[in-house]
C-alpha cells in the first residue's frame, strides 16, 4: 500500500511539472492584418498601339506594392511549370513562350501577418512569335522585304478539296481563269529582326469566296465574288509549327496567323495559313476556309 502512494505521489508531481511547463510554452499569433492599397502595374516589351500584344518576344515585367504585405504570390496564368513565382515585391520579370496571340489573367496573392491575404488580378493580351529557321525566313523575306502576286500561269493557283488530304482534289483552277481583282494583290512580307509582318494591297477589292461573306462583313451567302474591303495594313504575322496532319514530305509544316480578319490574296473565312512549299520565288499556302473545305493558292515573286 505504501508502494501505491509513492507512485501516486509521484505521477501528480509530474502532471504538476508538465502543466506549468505548458503554461510556459504558450505562443500568441499576434494581430492578423490583410494587405491592403495593392498595386499592379504591367509592362508588356515592345507594346504600342501597331502591337498590342508586344513585340512577340513574350517577356513582360510587373511591379507590385502594397501596405502590410509581407510576401507576394504571382501566377502568371499560362499553367507552365514556372508560371508560380514568390517574391517580396517590387519589380518581376517573366517570358511567356506559348507561340501564338492569347489573353491570360495574372493574379497576385498579398500575404500579410498572421497569414490574412489580399488578391488582386489583371488580364493581359500578348503576343509569342515562333521563331523561323533561317532557310523559311530567307525564301519568305529576302532577308528585307519580297513582294508575293498569285502565280496565276499556274495550274492549282486557287483550289479547293477535302479536309483529310493535302491537294486541291475537287478543283484545281487553270491558268487566268479566275476573276481580276485576285490578280493584282501584292502581298509584301517584310522582316524586322525575328519577326516578319505581311501588308496586303489589293487595289480596294478582294475575291471572297461564297460561304466567308458573312465572315467579312459582306452578308450572308452573297457569292462568290470581289468585294471591296479593307484589308487593315501591316500585320504581324504570328508562326507556329502546323497543326495539320501534314508530313514533312509534303509541307513546310509552319503555319502562320494573319490578324484581324486574316486576307491573304482571296478569302476564305479563315486566318491561319500552313505553308506547303516554299522556294524563294513560289510558294503554295492551304487552309480551312468557312465552308470547312481546304483552300489552296499558289504565289510567285513579283518580278
Amino acid at each position: 500500500m505504501k508502494y501505491n502512494i509513492k507512485t501516486l505521489l509521484i505521477a501528480l508531481f509530474a502532471i504538476g511539472i508538465g502543466m506549468t511547463a505548458c503554461k510556459k510554452a504558450e505562443y500568441s499569433l499576434g494581430s492578423i492584418t490583410a494587405p491592403t492599397n495593392l498595386v499592379f502595374t504591367d509592362t508588356i516589351n515592345g507594346q504600342n498601339t501597331a502591337n498590342p500584344g508586344g513585340d512577340g518576344s513574350g517577356n513582360i515585367s510587373i511591379n507590385v506594392s502594397g501596405n502590410n504585405a509581407l510576401s507576394y504570390k504571382v501566377d502568371f496564368g499560362d499553367s507552365t511549370t514556372f508560371a508560380i513565382k514568390t517574391f517580396l515585391g517590387g519589380a518581376l520579370s517573366y517570358k511567356y513562350t506559348k507561340p501564338g496571340e492569347y489573353d491570360y489573367t495574372i493574379n497576385i496573392t498579398a500575404i500579410g501577418t498572421g497569414g490574412a491575404v489580399s488578391v488582386i488580378s489583371k488580364k493581359i493580351h500578348i503576343v509569342v512569335v515562333f521563331q523561323l529557321n533561317a532557310a523559311i525566313m530567307k525564301s519568305l523575306t529576302g532577308n528585307t522585304s519580297k513582294v508575293w502576286i498569285t502565280d496565276r500561269n499556274a495550274t492549282g493557283h486557287v483550289g479547293v478539296g477535302p479536309v483529310n488530304t493535302f491537294t486541291p482534289d475537287y478543283y484545281a483552277a487553270t491558268p487566268n481563269t479566275r476573276s481580276d481583282c485576285l490578280y493584282d494583290d501584292e502581298i509584301t512580307f517584310q522582316q524586322a529582326g525575328s519577326n516578319v509582318y505581311m501588308t496586303l494591297d489589293n487595289k480596294g477589292q478582294s475575291f471572297m469566296i461564297n460561304a466567308a461573306t458573312a465572315f467579312y462583313g459582306m452578308g450572308t451567302n452573297a457569292g462568290d465574288n470581289c468585294y471591296t474591303i479593307d484589308p487593315g495594313g501591316k500585320k504581324l504575322l504570328i508562326f507556329s509549327e502546323a497543326t495539320s496532319a501534314s508530313t514533312a514530305d509534303i509541307s513546310t509544316r509552319i503555319q502562320f496567323n494573319v490578324g484581324g480578319k486574316g486576307l491573304v490574296n482571296f478569302g476564305t473565312g479563315a486566318n491561319s495559313y500552313e505553308i506547303l512549299t516554299l522556294t524563294d520565288a513560289t510558294m503554295q499556302l492551304r487552309n480551312i476556309g468557312a465552308d470547312g473545305l481546304a483552300w489552296y493558292q499558289k504565289l510567285t515573286v513579283k518580278k
